[in-house]
């Protein structure tokens, strides 16, 4: 903690044990600090919030407890966050979402709990929110939609309630949309035909009713669908015949009528339905 000029500190993949000093609150010129994948334990020190320099915060892996300080919100040259798979308990601190230069949001594989803030819609820069395995509830902050840049939303494993925001449409740069195993209700909204770089889209194993929008056959370079395991009804439209791309379909454990589309009878092409006869 005396060392005031260093500005890279890197102890991850060791085995390092015993709490985070607060003293590294004193690294005035540090902007980079990886500590990931130890068996740290204790909480995580307010005094980090005074790291001003700070690009990269890598704390993940480990087995810290308590909650994330909020003094973190004040690292105006925050990049990345990287708390996933510890113990961490509480809320997510609504001032996060100040941090307008971040890129990376991992805060997966925790405790967390409470509601998801509407503030994490504001870093516009966000290019991944993985809140994924956590105890978080309430509904899906349609802000969240806000966030242009963003090319992984991961919110599954959770205790989230209501519907899914039609917002989430305008993430138009989106590549992964995970949302299996929290809770969510409603139908699918058909405006999630607009996110046209999506690979790999997982509503598994939720509550979801309605029919299957055709617009989900818009989504050229889709590979991974995934819609088992809720109260969908209707037919398969035929539109997700044009998925060339489509590795795997799971729409099993629905109540889905009708037959499967020929074009979906393809080598290649994995599709597990509830024994529904071929068109």
């Amino acid at each position: 903690g005396n060392l005031a000029n260093m500005e890279v500190l890197s102890l991850s993949k060791n085995g390092l044990s015993g709490g985070i000093p607060p003293e590294l609150g004193n690294l005035a010129n540090l902007w980079v600090l990886y500590l990931g994948e130890n068996g740290l334990t204790g909480g995580v020190p307010p005094e980090l919030g005074n790291l001003a320099n700070l690009v990269w915060l890598d704390l993940r892996e480990n087995g810290l407890t308590g909650g994330i300080p909020p003094e973190l919100g004040g690292l105006a040259n925050l990049e990345s966050l990287w708390l996933e798979r510890n113990e961490l308990t509480g809320g997510i601190p609504p001032e996060l979402g100040g941090l307008a230069n971040l890129r990376v949001l991992n805060l997966g594989e925790n405790g967390l709990s409470g509601g998801i803030p509407p503030e994490l819609g504001d870093p516009t820069k966000l290019q991944e929110l993985n809140l994924r395995g956590n105890d978080l509830s309430g509904g899906i902050p349609p802000e969240l939609g806000g966030l242009a840049n963003l090319w992984v939303l991961n919110l599954g494993e959770n205790g989230l309630t209501g519907g899914i925001p039609p917002e989430l449409g305008g993430l138009t740069n989106l590549e992964v949309l995970g949302l299996a195993e929290s809770g969510l209700s409603g139908s699918i909204p058909s405006e999630l035909g607009s996110l046209v770089n999506l690979e790999s889209m997982n509503l598994a194993q939720n509550e979801l009713t309605g029919s299957i929008p055709p617009e989900l056959g818009g989504l050229v370079n889709l590979q991974y669908l995934r819609l088992g395991g809720n109260k969908l009804s209707g037919s398969i439209p035929p539109e997700l015949g044009g998925l060339t791309k489509l590795q795997e379909l799971n729409l099993g454990g629905n109540e889905l009528t009708g037959c499967i589309p020929r074009a979906l009878d393809r080598w290649g092409l994995v599709v597990e339905t509830d024994d529904l006869p071929r068109c």
